[in-house]
């Protein structure tokens, strides 16, 4: 077992140095133990973090997130994540994290779902910098090692956002991974990149930047564009589990590895035998599927065709025979970096 202190530090540098940090965002009834292990395999981010543990006066650790931390086998540090607003409810889980074999705890203050936020938890904590202020003082009071934050630019605006970074900066924060938009406009619109650039200026800690970073050419450009440490990404990496080794690649000025769509269909069996899949009956079993197979889609073809048919499909048999159909026919063709312009996920998933 790795205990919290024994964990060595982050390597951070400046980006275009094989030093830069990659992170697999934490998204909700996404980032298991299962995902995590399955995604080391096509090129292991730098760092992990589970999904939430829910914090308030009657919780208690979850146990299928605590397998993330006790059953992950990817070698890479893990940081445990918490939401909530109860300030002796999160000392008191801050600390029990503690024992467990993590690299630190992170805090969550940028979810934009409502079910979070109207409970002024995750991103609804950003109307209330006063009370940021003293949870993360009281927090990292509690924290003997690396205590971090997740959080956005603002929860309608950015009219908060300079106090909430004062007081990032005045409880020695270790780490901010920052999403460029606001809780209310959720994953829709521009990432406010420049806002992530202020951040990374205005603050002692290193930051992540977070938001649309969909390749390894746009994870360098944002790197170039907000100086930041490294790059946290979410939904992309549901869609092209290569883009962490692809991002070391250009940065170490090697050839980017190409991926195929016969690449992109063992991709999708391995999904499928994840043992979370397996557990769960035959009809639940493919609508899990499908939240994966809505991501990948966006790059197997610019006409969309594989995203309506796999849709429409009902059984197993009909969802494989799309995956067969669209993926083996032309099997060493290219599996675009991007998504195509115009073909677009539903989303499934909450990425913080």
């Amino acid at each position: 077992m790795i205990l919290l202190n024994d964990i060595p530090a982050p390597a951070f540098s400046s980006p275009g140095r094989s030093t830069v940090v990659t992170a697999l965002a934490p998204m909700q009834d996404v980032t298991d133990v299962c995902f995590m292990n399955t995604i080391a395999s096509y090129g292991c981010p730098d760092y992990f973090f589970t999904e939430y543990f829910r914090v308030n006066e009657t919780s208690r650790l979850e146990k299928p997130i605590l397998r993330a931390i006790t059953e992950n086998t990817t070698g890479r540090p893990i940081y445990a994540q918490m939401i909530g607003e109860s300030i002796p409810d999160l000392v008191r889980t801050a600390k029990l994290l503690s024992d467990y074999p993590v690299a630190g705890i992170d805090l969550n203050m940028g979810c934009p779902a409502p079910k979070i936020y109207r409970k002024r938890v995750g991103g609804g904590l950003l109307r209330e910098p006063e009370k940021i202020d003293r949870i993360l003082g009281e927090l990292r009071s509690a924290i003997d090692g690396r205590f971090t934050v997740k959080m956005r630019i603002g929860f309608e605006d950015t009219s908060n956002f300079d106090r909430v970074l004062d007081s990032i900066d005045r409880h020695d924060i270790d780490l901010l991974s920052l999403h460029g938009r606001t809780v209310k406009e959720g994953y829709h619109g521009n990432v406010h990149y420049d806002r992530i650039a202020h951040a990374v200026q205005r603050l002692r800690c290193p930051v992540l930047a977070n938001g649309n970073v969909t390749s390894a050419a746009s994870a360098i450009a944002i790197l170039a564009q907000t100086q930041a440490a490294g790059v946290m990404i979410g939904r992309s990496a549901i869609r092209n589990p290569w883009i962490f080794k692809q991002i070391r690649e250009v940065l170490a000025g090697e050839p980017m590895s190409t991926v195929t769509l016969a690449q992109v269909r063992d991709y999708i069996d391995r999904l499928y035998q994840m043992p979370k899949v397996q557990a769960v009956q035959s009809k639940s079993r493919i609508s899990h599927l499908k939240m994966y197979l809505n991501y990948i889609g966006q790059g197997v073809d610019p006409d969309g065709n594989f995203l309506r048919d796999m849709r429409r499909a009902q059984t197993e048999a009909e969802v494989f025979g799309v995956c067969d159909r669209e993926l083996l026919t032309h099997p060493d063709r290219l599996f675009a970096d991007n998504p195509y312009p115009g073909v677009l996920a539903r989303p499934k998933c909450e990425s913080y």
